[in-house]
């Protein structure tokens, strides 16, 4: 049994999201759990970096931890662990609605070429890009409403509020760019799907799902660790069980 989880946050958010999971992760099986904020989010105050300088931090706090871990990747975030997750400490992957990158890949590229090539409907759904707002240091922050709508569809009024007053900007340019690595080629690995995602379709997640070692659907939207902690910390649960 592995006894540490390293969680990764995705775009626009920070360690903060997953303050639900720490405790429930403590209490269902004694897990210690490490959230990370990547540089420049949450409550870090370096500069931002691309997506290797992320991966690179996660591979500092996997150096610094020093024991077998599982790593958690949410939404951007599995960008980040795809390429990060070769760290000889790391035990399982899990992806939550995160993007499980190819080699040459993007989350822009895989939002689109896989989108397109699956035939997917994006009828009565949100437009999450409409809600995207472009600085000129090429960062971007996301619109309220569509934040709210996108990201949190299914959390109540209290926690939407709570997490909207901690997202802050992200780099473009780090969807744009792909792994130097695909660990989930060589690790073992878990895809949670979220079944009403307004952010990651959930036919694109199945799609990314088919390169990992295990899949789990969820009726949940695209931040369950909010809205469903319980149902997350389960799952972590029995990954490290197995682990």
């Amino acid at each position: 049994m592995t006894d540490n989880v390293v969680l990764v946050h995705g775009a626009w958010c920070g360690a903060w999201c997953w303050e639900r999971i720490i405790p429930a992760l403590l209490e269902r099986g004694g897990l210690r759990a490490t959230a990370i904020d990547l540089p420049g989010h949450g409550g870090d105050a370096t500069e931002m970096t691309d997506l290797h300088g992320d991966a690179t931090r996660v591979a500092e706090i996997l150096d610094e931890l020093g024991e077998p871990a599982i790593l958690v990747g949410h939404s951007y975030g599995g960008a980040v662990i795809t390429e990060a997750g070769d760290h000889p400490l790391v035990q399982h992957l899990v992806f939550i609605a995160g993007m499980a990158l190819d080699a040459g890949e993007s989350c822009q590229k895989a939002a689109t070429e896989q989108v397109a090539a699956a035939g997917i409907d994006w009828k009565g759904r949100p437009n999450f890009g409409k809600g995207f707002i472009l600085a000129p240091d090429n960062t971007v922050t996301l619109d309220p409403a569509i934040a709210a709508q996108c990201l949190f569809s299914d959390c109540d009024e209290a926690t939407v509020a709570w997490a909207l007053n901690l997202l802050g900007p992200h780099p473009l340019g780090n969807l744009q760019q792909g792994p130097s690595r695909t660990a989930w080629r060589t690790k073992p690995s878990t895809y949670a799907v979220c079944a009403d995602d307004f952010v990651v379709h959930p036919v694109l997640q199945r799609i990314l799902a088919k390169r990992c070692t295990s899949v789990v659907e969820w009726p949940t939207g695209h931040s369950p660790f909010l809205s469903d902690p319980g149902r997350v910390a389960g799952l972590l649960t029995e990954v490290a069980q197995g682990s």
